[in-house]
Parts: structure tokens; sequence; C-alpha cells
């Protein structure tokens, strides 16, 4: 919803929001852009007379606005809704879809796009290294958007990506998730299967030729041409070298080397994904490779935060043990045998339900020390991880525990889909006032 008030900004609108609880770096977006932000839905603010609300899937019936809203008669639509009709309309829509690596893979394409001149407008859930805000209107016709298969809002309960109109569809993958408005996987594949009945002829649907639960989408029937990536017969990626660069080849035929140093192999199929897609939009391989070479990769994914006494704290928005999992191994890749100390926050509705949480431990296995905030949960965290992880329901705690086990030459990464309450500045402050203490004191000692 950020995003969207940003492109509506850009489009000529005057635009105001609110919201519950808005952490960086979103928040910090929003500013710089001057866009008035009040906290909380309270009814007064209907006084404000827009001439629409946009209304985001956070909003619920009971919400005091949203009573206030309907009460009067005003006129609202949902976020989608207004950005398919005032903004994708007669644009060449590049969509990316698949429970991981929307937000990357967005980004990349919009960053080849950009290199290769075509001023894409995008709108992408997260805060992009290479650009100065998340959304933009962009120059026509090209338009990259990470489009999630969440319901669109309370009075609509299709998946958000159905109203995009997709011309470019990436299936990045396709898991478990979202246990709250999803009974089961077979329903998530339905719902991409909605996705998959729109992309018309004339389009292109690249999809991830490893992930079974794509076959069976796909097995329910598919009108468009279909390139897939991660396998021999369509897009493939070499092993990487000790910095992390790679050959991608096209039906094997190679096409030139990633020079990067992004890590773990879900990055290469990333990778993959963002090259045929913009290739569909007219952009030649080599210059998509070369582009790739100067992607700074996106906030909150992998993200180092600061460095205090020698000790590393990293911020990364996994929330899904195939995402936590792959954001171990990947750090593993570039920390050797150095400690890592992961610190998980299970945060996202089917986290917070326990829907995944037995493989939860295993994601985690290559950590040196775990440790898990408990509080807000409705299973038991400590009986789940047993000797494998710490569990805290106050987070002072275990702030204070990952303090006190620190030390020089470890990784901290946290882990969330949320602020974390500030925990990644704590413990940099805290590592900092250990030292100092430690320093004076043997000083004194001296």
């Amino acid at each position: 919803m950020g995003g969207l008030a940003a492109i509506a900004q850009a489009a000529g609108y005057r635009v105001t929001g609110c919201d519950a609880n808005v952490y960086p770096p979103m928040s910090e977006q929003l500013e710089s852009l001057g866009i008035g932000l009040t906290e909380g839905f309270g009814a007064e603010q209907v006084a404000l007379r827009p001439d629409l609300w946009v209304i985001g899937n956070v909003v619920t019936r009971g919400n005091p606005l949203m009573e206030a809203i309907l009460d009067r008669g005003e006129r609202f639509v949902s976020g989608p809704q207004w950005l398919a009709e005032q903004v994708l309309s007669g644009r060449h829509v590049l969509a990316v879809a698949g429970t991981h690596g929307k937000t990357t893979v967005s980004t990349m394409l919009a960053w080849i796009l950009e290199r290769a001149g075509r001023a894409p407008g995008f709108l992408i859930g997260g805060v992009p290294q290479d650009f100065p805000v998340s959304a933009r209107f962009g120059e026509a016709p090209f338009f990259v958007i990470e489009a999630d298969e969440y319901d669109t809002a309370f009075f609509d309960k299709r998946s958000k990506f159905v109203h995009y109109r997709s011309r470019t569809a990436i299936l990045n993958n396709l898991e478990m998730d979202h246990a709250d408005i999803f009974d089961d996987l077979a329903a998530i594949e339905r719902q991409f299967h909605h996705f998959v009945r729109i992309v018309p002829q004339s389009g292109l649907i690249i999809a991830n030729g490893q992930d079974e639960a794509l076959k069976r989408v796909f097995a329910q029937g598919v009108w468009t041409p279909v390139e897939h990536f991660g396998v021999a017969q369509g897009w493939q990626a070499g092993a990487p070298d000790a910095s992390g660069g790679f050959e991608i080849a096209w039906q094997g035929r190679a096409l030139g080397r990633v020079r990067w140093s992004l890590l773990g192999a879900h990055n290469r199929l990333n990778a993959l994904a963002a090259v045929a897609a913009a290739r569909h939009a007219g952009v030649d391989p080599a210059l998509s490779i070369e582009s790739l070479g100067s992607f700074s990769g996106v906030r909150r994914r992998m993200e180092v935060r600061g460095s205090v006494r020698g000790i590393t704290v990293y911020d990364d928005f996994a929330h899904h043990p195939t995402a936590i999992r792959t954001t171990v191994e990947g750090l593993r890749q570039k920390v050797g045998k150095a400690r890592i100390l992961a610190v998980l926050e299970p945060r996202s509705n089917s986290m917070k339900r326990g829907v995944m949480k037995d493989e939860l431990p295993g994601s985690l296995g290559q950590a040196d020390r775990t440790y898990v905030y408990s509080a807000g949960l409705e299973w038991d965290a400590a009986a789940v991880f047993g000797q494998r992880a710490k569990c805290f329901p106050d987070l002072e705690a275990l702030v204070a525990a990952v303090t006190a086990e620190a030390r020089a030459g470890d990784h901290v990464l946290v882990m969330s889909n949320g602020g974390f309450g500030g925990i990644h500045k704590r413990l940099l402050d805290r590592f900092g006032k250990e030292g100092a203490a430690g320093g004076a004191a043997v000083g004194a000692a001296a």
C-alpha cells in the first residue's frame, strides 16, 4: 500500500493514508516522499473527504474507519483494482509470482530494464538498493509488479495477482503458505491456475522447471507459451565460482557469465527468471547478464545492519522454512566455519499458527546457535525446538542472551517479516556497550 501511495502521488493525485505500526524502511520512504501518514484507523478520518478510499487487505469489518466509510456510502476500491484500472491498463505487465523470491526477482527485472533504457514502472514489496523508492509510475509501456497470491481485500477474496493482467508471468516456485486464508496447497494451486488462465497467447510464462506444484498447476491447462528455468532443456545456471559468479545458458547454449557476490542457489534461479523475462521484453540476455553484475539487492534480504567488535548483524525477511533454510545456507557459504547465531521471529500468520513448525528446526540446521522469539505463538516453541534452540517470550531477555553469547568473528542473522522490535539496533547498541565496558575493565586492571 505504501508503494501504491507513491505511484498515485506520481500520477498527480494528492495522497494521504493511515495504518498501524508502520516501521522502516517503508515509513522512511513515505516520509521522504512527503506523503501524510495517520497512525491508526479512527473514524474521524472521514473528515479528510477523499475522492476515493483505496483499501488494503489488512482492513476488516469492524475497523472503525471502514465502518464509517460504509455507513456514509463513500467510494472505495481495493489496492489491486485501483492499480489495474489507473496504472496497468494498456501496459506490458511483467508479473512475478511465487512463494519465495518475488521481491528479489522483481527488483532484478526492474534493474535490468532500467539499465536497458526502458525506464519501467514498478511496484515491489520491499525497498531496492538500486532505486530510491519501492514503486514508481514509470514510462510506458513496461511495468514490473510483485504478484502476490494473498487475497485482495475483505470484499474481494480473489488473489491479488488476477487483477494485474500480466503479459510476461514468472512463476518462481509454489509451496504451502498463508494458512490463514488457504486450507491446503491445492487451494493455492487453484489460485495460481486462475492466474495462468488469463495470460494471453501472445504472452509468455516463465516457470521453475524443478517445482512439482507448478507442474500440477500446468496440468490443469495452459494456453500460453512456457519457458522453464532450472532445467537442462531451458534456462540453466552453472556452478558458482568462489565469488558467487556463474554461467547462464539457454537450451544448452552459453550466453554469458554473471559476475556478482550474491549468495545461494535460490539467487541463481532468481537471476535466470529475470533474464528470461527481460528477453521477452526485448532485452538481449547479454545486456541482462551484464546488468546483474551491478545489482545491489534488496533491503532486508541478507542486509548487513552493522558490525561492532567484529560481530556482524544481518537483517533478512525470511519467514518460511524454505526461505529460512536457503538464507542460512547462503550465509554459511559466505562465512565458512565462522559461527552463525540465528535469531528468528516466527511472525507470519502461518508461522504463528504452527502450520510448518515441525520444519523449522531442520531449516536452521546450519546455524551454530538458534534463538527464537516465542511471544504470540499458538504452539510451544520450546517443545518443538528442544535443545536445538533457546526460546524467549520476552524480547529483552532474548537480546541479553544473544549479547552474552556473541563474540568477535560471529555472524548474527536476524530473520523476521516485521520490525522485530528494532532488535538489530538493540543488539548493535548492546554489543557496543559490552565492548566499552570490557575495555574500561581491562584498562583499570592494567
